[in-house]
């Protein structure tokens, strides 16, 4: 079983893992730090980093665990055993959060794929593009008061000017019913879509009896200093955690409002 305590003052725990077994982004101890450092100021989780699959991705050690958040993560890293861990946690109620390139991990695994939402396809070369919150009231992406965004009057929407790796993915995420999609980029201020007009980058849902969120950006150092990123990486691991209907409003902000 997932960690299942729900105390508003205790902090719950959570696991960052971040393995890889093929390409391996410079941006992980910036993102680690940034993570630890986040549970720390809000006092809402404990984070535990580590690289090591055959002592972390257990039954018992995940059990442990409110959410797990797989940063990263790249090629076959995880063996047959610990992928079937991984699913037990899944399937207890454990939540996951997989940053950018945990999409590009156990390419081959169907069921992985399914819990992150898609699997990474290719990207074209970094460059700056739009990023356009899809569903401004969603918990994971409410503004509750802090950061810049600039707002579009059209439908409610709003966007961020952003530098990064625009993922395309293998299969297109809208096609799959389960997903919420949360953000979505603009491929008309960026070259290389091959989604066509319509490309999910950021996305939540109800799956095989956990929670799951998946974020396509945060390639960059400067993502995990971000108020704007980090937010929706704050409010993904509580509503994955199952925290989402106890937290205090105003520690679901990453950094004090500016």
């Amino acid at each position: 079983m997932a960690s299942t305590s729900k105390s508003p003052t205790e902090p719950f725990h959570i696991l960052v893992f971040s393995k890889t077994s093929g390409f391996r982004h410079d941006s992980i101890p910036a993102a680690v730090s940034a993570l630890k450092s986040l549970g720390n100021r809000t006092g809402l989780f404990t984070v535990d980093a580590s690289e090591d699959a055959e002592a972390t991705i257990t039954l018992p050690s995940l059990a442990t665990y409110a959410t797990v958040v797989f940063l990263h993560c790249t090629g076959n890293f995880l063996d047959t055993a610990q992928l079937g861990a991984l699913r037990g946690y899944v399937q207890s109620g454990g939540g996951f959060v997989g940053v950018h390139a945990a999409a590009s991990g156990l390419r081959e695994d169907e069921w992985y794929g399914e819990l992150v939402g898609a699997h990474f396809d290719q990207h074209p070369p970094p460059e700056e593009g739009v990023c356009i919150v899809e569903d401004p009231e969603h918990f994971i992406t409410r503004r509750d008061g802090g950061h810049a965004m600039n707002t579009v009057e059209e439908a409610d929407q709003t966007w961020k000017q952003w530098t990064d790796e625009w993922y395309n993915f293998l299969s297109h995420p809208r096609d799959n019913k389960n997903l919420h999609i949360l953000a979505r980029g603009d491929p008309s201020t960026f070259e290389g879509g091959a989604m066509g007009d319509d490309h999910p980058l950021a996305w939540c849902q109800e799956f095989d009896g956990g929670r799951s969120f998946y974020m396509g950006l945060g390639h960059y150092n400067e993502a995990y200093k971000d108020g704007w990123f980090m937010d929706q990486i704050l409010r993904a691991i509580v509503w994955t955690a199952r925290r989402d209907d106890i937290v205090c409003p105003q520690l679901l902000q990453s950094s004090p409002s500016q």
